[in-house]
């Protein structure tokens, strides 16, 4: 969730998690599991020099809207489903994870009065009928409380079609004493609009008793928080990692949503599992007994296309490294809502119209 600089995804931890790893490492040895759980998500690895594969991604899919709107070029806008305006308004975060979705993304960060324009395009004519939920995500949206909370008042007095609006972060484990006031007010609770918190946490040795108080507060505040684990290899990648995950999220009252496999973009290779090896560990964890029905996840590939969620009957062949996956995405819905959407290479389109598209698998360590 974070923008590049000088054509580099640099290594940042925040001062908390520099603090917790020196603790780790203290208690249990530089060795130890535990300690390459946490710092394995953030330490720069030289094997991402080495992951350079031409097949492997800068984007994790193209759905960016070059839209002019009441005489003025709108930015970070993305719109790939059909409820749903993803909104950019900043690049920063408190730490950069090493897999970020946007790490080779440029840097940006939109003002006041664009945040208002946005909001009122997500509800002018264009998008009144369509639009039933915003995604504020970036980089880091509760970096910039003060934007966020304009942008949040703006969507409440402009786009009246926009009935949830989620917010993605990981200031919470980031940086968790920057979940304060500024923070809360931001997400207080307004009227006939619902506040939902997306993160991510990927492994139980994440949540610290300060990241705990964190979400707390969050929900004390009034926001749903569900959570969007990874799949990452010598990360959480067994079914006892995953368990212990789940249920850590329970007792939070945090929902467990969606398992990603890991996106193939560049310098991400040896994060990357196979797709067969998340389906064995969805499997070994959602039909044993030891995670309860109330815990379980969607487990989820990010394609060209956006999420397919691999239930039977979605993985139609292999030809080398590459999987067809079905969706029930079609061309003719897609670009009705963003008109500058073009077909990835990738797609084929099916006798009913609706999208096939490869992807690239990875390989289990």
């Amino acid at each position: 969730m974070a923008g590049q600089s000088k054509g580099e995804f640099r290594e940042k931890l925040s001062p908390f998690l520099k603090e917790k790893l020196a603790e780790l490492r203290a208690t249990y040895g530089e060795d130890a599991p535990i300690v390459h759980k946490l710092a394995h998500q953030y330490i720069a690895d030289p094997r991402e020099q080495e992951d350079n594969d031409p097949e492997e991604r800068r984007r994790h899919y193209e759905a960016e809207m070059p839209v002019q709107f009441e005489g003025q070029a709108l930015r970070g806008i993305e719109r790939l489903y059909r409820r749903v305006m993803l909104i950019e308004p900043t690049t920063v975060c408190a730490a950069h994870c090493r897999y970020c979705l946007r790490g080779l993304y440029d840097m940006a960060h939109l003002s006041e009065e664009e945040l208002v324009t946005i909001a009122r395009y997500c509800g002018s004519e264009a998008n009144r009928d369509d639009v039933r939920e915003v995604l504020i995500t970036g980089g880091d949206p509760l970096m910039i409380p003060g934007r966020l909370n304009v942008l949040i008042d703006a969507l409440v007095e402009h786009a009246p079609n926009v009935r949830f609006v989620r917010i993605g972060t990981r200031v919470p484990l980031h940086a968790p004493a920057r979940i304060n006031e500024d923070v809360l007010e931001a997400v207080r609770p307004r009227p006939k609009i619902h506040i939902e918190i997306a993160t991510q946490i990927n492994h139980a040795v994440d949540l610290f008793p300060e990241v705990q108080d964190a979400f707390r507060r969050l929900q004390k505040a009034g926001c749903r928080i569900y959570n969007q684990t990874v799949l990452l290899r010598t990360i959480n990648d067994t079914p006892e990692d995953l368990i212990e995950l789940f249920d850590m999220l329970r007792s939070l009252w945090i929902e467990a949503h969606y398992l990603f496999h890991c996106v193939p973009m560049r310098h991400m290779a040896h994060y990357r599992t196979s797709l067969d090896k998340g389906l064995r560990l969805t499997k070994q964890v959602i039909m044993s007994g030891y995670n309860s029905g109330r815990a379980k996840h969607l487990y989820t590939a990010m394609t060209d296309i956006g999420k397919i969620t691999l239930y039977d009957g979605v993985i139609l062949k292999r030809e080398g490294r590459h999987l067809l996956l079905q969706s029930n995405y079609s061309v003719e819905e897609r670009q009705r809502w963003n008109p500058s959407w073009t077909v990835p290479d990738s797609v084929e389109v099916d006798a009913g119209g609706h999208m096939r598209v490869w992807y690239l698998d990875g390989e289990d360590g």
